[in-house]
């Protein structure tokens, strides 16, 4: 377990927002260049191109135009598949875990649940960025003896890029667990059947940010006292609920549609 104990100035953007948004303009990437290529097949067998005669494109025409139909569905499940994969990649494990410390603190101890705090779901991105390069070992993550915990040179600047400083996170925890694949029935024993679990079972915590990369899951809990909140202050905190308000469309639906579309009309 690590204790807040550093000073920070306030900044700007997680590691993993910057990831996913390069992500997925890579996705709109190839899907523009994939529709530029074939405008660039359509235009070399169209009947106004001298390169063929009228009988070799009466021939070639439909070839062309049936085979683009049958590589339209393959092309489009590997889209698909990228897309999902792009979203959900790192998530699904951090979904598991919070459904898990919810569901442990509700039945077994009767506490109510842990809110989402997206300041500590930040600090949670940035130190498993740090620790994703170390293996796990029986002295790592959860199985730390007390006193040993990894020291990060830079942490000031991590609290920085999410906002925070020690005055507003003095009284949170962090726990970082090292789980091979993170295995989601394995990393819920990291925390609830290890020394965290005396956090977990701590009602003075009511919020919760959790990051992942790699085999390496941090969690990081908060309190409602001034000096655990996580909180902003007003002006930034403002903005942020502001842009977490505006819904986040994604191009890739339309863009999918405009293909099959150009296509078809071959």
């Amino acid at each position: 377990m690590v204790s807040f104990d550093h000073e920070g100035l306030p900044q700007t953007l997680s590691a993993r927002s910057v990831r996913t948004s390069s992500s997925k303009w890579l996705l709109v990437q190839l899907l523009l260049k994939a529709t530029a290529n074939i405008y660039k097949l359509k235009l070399l067998f169209s009947p106004h191109q001298k390169l063929f005669t009228s009988s070799t494109h009466s021939a070639a025409s439909p070839t062309m135009a049936s085979l683009l139909r049958l590589l339209l569905p393959l092309f489009l499940s590997c889209v698909v598949l990228f897309s999902h994969q792009v979203k959900c990649d790192g998530v699904d494990e951090e979904d598991s875990l919070l459904r898990g410390i919810n569901g442990y603190r509700a039945s077994t101890l009767n506490l109510t649940i842990l809110t989402k705090n997206a300041n500590a779901e930040c600090l949670a991105d940035e130190i498993a960025d740090q620790l994703k390069n170390q293996p796990c070992t029986n002295t790592t993550g959860a199985n730390t003896v007390p006193g040993t915990e990894p020291q990060f040179s830079d942490y000031p600047k991590l609290l920085a890029k999410c906002h925070l400083n020690v005055s507003n996170t003095r009284d949170g925890v962090i726990m970082p667990a090292c789980v091979p694949s993170l295995v989601p029935s394995l990393v819920l024993t990291n925390f609830t059947k290890s020394q965290y679990s005396e956090s977990l079972n701590d009602t003075k915590f009511t919020g919760i940010g959790i990051g992942s990369e790699d085999n390496w899951i941090v969690v990081v809990l908060t309190t409602n006292t001034p000096y655990g909140s996580f909180t902003n202050a007003q002006g930034s905190q403002d903005e942020e609920e502001s842009a977490s308000s505006v819904p986040k469309i994604s191009l890739v639906p339309y863009l999918l549609c405009l293909l099959m579309g150009f296509i078809f009309h071959l």
